[in-house]
Order: structure tokens, then C-alpha cells, then sequence
């Protein structure tokens, strides 16, 4: 897969530094992650689009991405060069190791990028979430940024590709319909990294190292903390809203509606991955009561 034509490639963008080695660390959506090392034995992350003449480029979109993020924050990987197809960053050294509750390093860091604010939902360009194109257009209303941007988009493409039955498919309808009953009209449009899920989160002997792969826009920040809670992972304990509500307050209903949100990733990952997903979505609309 990657031999000496995209090596030099890599190289050329190193101002022709040397890799020794590299290491693919995954392959999906056409996408090489890999990580290398120079002569100088620095070490780095290369993403290479072997699919780049698609319509919507992920690599520049992560590209311009990170800039945005790496004007404001730390805890996001340095870029060191990028081209169409190909973005090399820097490598986060870590160890697998997690914490097993809430540490306040990353709970601080996930509140550093929430309290940033906008005065619009949406972003200034198109993000991605798993390659997938996430539209950005600007809503001053967050229910229909939600509902046109995320939710409904999703949905369609998901049912291009799948037969999700009756009961699912009646069900989003429904939620798409009301969805002004369903979730907050009007929050204050905050940043939001936008995949943050557990692998997307760095911890090296259980400290937090810092974020990757961001899908960024500004909107409503429970989303977020909705994505973070649903596969339960360690390092979000049973405190964990309790805590940050002492920074950012979470709405009272907010555990109500949260499978709202969780249903957009749960389609998302229909849509990227297989259908085994949609017993997770079917789990999902089955908490809500109506």
C-alpha cells in the first residue's frame, strides 16, 4: 500500500527528511493513518487520502480544521505540512492506559474548547465526522441546524443504503417533524470538537495527552457531552455531568433528550461502518416516550 511513491511524497513534504520506518495504524474510508519515524528519530502521524479526487476532501478539511483549533488551544496536534491527500501532524505519545473516573485534566480541556462561543450554529466550512461530510451552514435556530444539518441528513443517507424498518423509520420522522418539542430552540452556539468519542481522546499513563481527529461547529454543547456518555467509557464516571455542570450548566431536562443526540451518532455509525448499528439506534429511540 504504501510504497516509494507516496514515501517521497511524505518526504518532500518533510523539506526531504528521512522516514526510517512506518507503521500503518489504521486503513478506513480510504484513509492511511500511519506513523513514522525520521532520521532524527522524531516521530509523526501521516494521513493519506488514497481516494482524494472525491467531491468533499476530508484531509484539507481536517487540515484547516486543526489550524482553527491550534490557534486557541494546546491539546490539539501541531500541523507540520499538509497537501490535498496527504496531512502529516504530530504524534501523541500515549500508552492505552485510561483513567478509571473523570481526572480534572480532561475535564478542564473539554470546558477550554465549550466555552468558546458564536453567535450562530454552524461552522465557517465544512467538518467531517469519520470522512463523512458534516454541513455547516449557518442557523440562527439550533433545532433546525440540528434537524437539517445533523440529524435528517443522516437519516436519508442511512436509508439509501439500509432497510431500518418500520419502527425506526416512523419514529425519526416524527422526532424530524417536532423536533422543536424535543430539544433547546435557542442555546448559546458554543464550539464543539464534534467526534469526540474515546479514540478520538489521548490519555498516556492515565493522564490526559490531549483530542485528534476533530469534526469542528458551533452548537449545542450537550450534544457533545451526550457523545462522551453513550458507550460509557472509563474515564466518564457516574460524576462526570455533576462536574461539569459546575463549570458549564446543564439543563434540567437535559437527560430527556439526550438520546436525541446519541441517535445521530448511532446512525452515523450505520452510515461508516455496518448495519449491526441499527439494533444500537432502535435501543436508543426506545428510552424516548412518546
Amino acid at each position: 500500500m504504501i510504497n516509494d511513491k507516496y514515501i517521497n511524497e511524505i518526504e518532500s513534504l518533510l523539506n526531504k527528511k528521512k522516514v526510517i520506518e512506518f507503521n500503518l495504524l489504521q486503513f478506513s474510508f480510504d484513509i492511511a493513518c500511519i506513523k513514522i519515524k525520521l532520521e532524527n528519530n522524531d516521530e509523526l502521524i501521516v494521513k493519506y487520502d488514497f481516494k482524494f479526487k472525491r467531491a468533499f476532501n476530508p484531509i484539507e478539511s481536517e487540515a484547516k480544521n486543526l489550524q482553527y483549533l491550534n490557534k486557541r488551544f494546546n491539546f490539539f496536534p501541531k500541523i507540520i505540512n499538509f497537501n490535498k491527500n496527504c496531512l502529516i501532524v504530530e504524534y501523541f505519545k500515549n500508552d492505552g492506559s485510561k483513567p478509571t473516573n473523570t481526572n480534572l485534566d480532561f475535564l478542564e480541556s473539554i470546558i477550554k474548547i465549550h466555552t468558546i462561543s458564536n453567535n450562530l450554529f454552524g461552522f465557517e466550512f465544512n467538518t467531517q465526522i469519520g470522512a463523512l461530510e458534516q454541513s455547516n451552514k449557518y442557523e440562527n435556530s439550533w433545532a433546525n441546524f440540528y434537524s437539517k444539518r445533523r440529524l435528517g441528513p443522516i437519516f436519508e443517507l442511512v436509508n439509501m443504503k439500509e432497510n431500518m424498518g418500520n419502527f425506526i423509520n416512523e419514529r425519526i420522522n416524527y422526532i424530524l417533524k417536532n423536533i422543536k418539542n424535543f430539544i433547546p430552540d435557542n442555546p448559546t452556539p458554543l464550539l464543539l470538537h464534534g467526534d469526540l468519542w474515546e479514540g478520538n481522546i489521548i490519555f498516556n499513563n492515565k493522564n490526559f495527552v490531549g483530542f485528534i481527529d476533530p469534526g469542528s461547529f458551533y452548537g449545542h454543547n450537550e450534544m457533545e457531552v451526550a457523545y462522551l456518555r453513550w458507550f460509557d467509557p472509563p474515564f466518564i464516571d457516574s460524576n462526570f455531568l455533576q462536574r461539569y455542570n459546575e463549570y458549564i450548566n446543564i439543563d434540567k431536562n437535559y437527560i430527556n433528550y439526550e438520546p436525541i443526540y446519541q441517535l445521530y451518532y448511532a446512525l452515523c455509525n450505520v452510515a461508516l461502518w455496518d448495519k449491526s448499528y441499527i439494533n444500537e439506534v432502535r435501543n436508543i429511540l426506545k428510552k424516548l416516550r412518546f
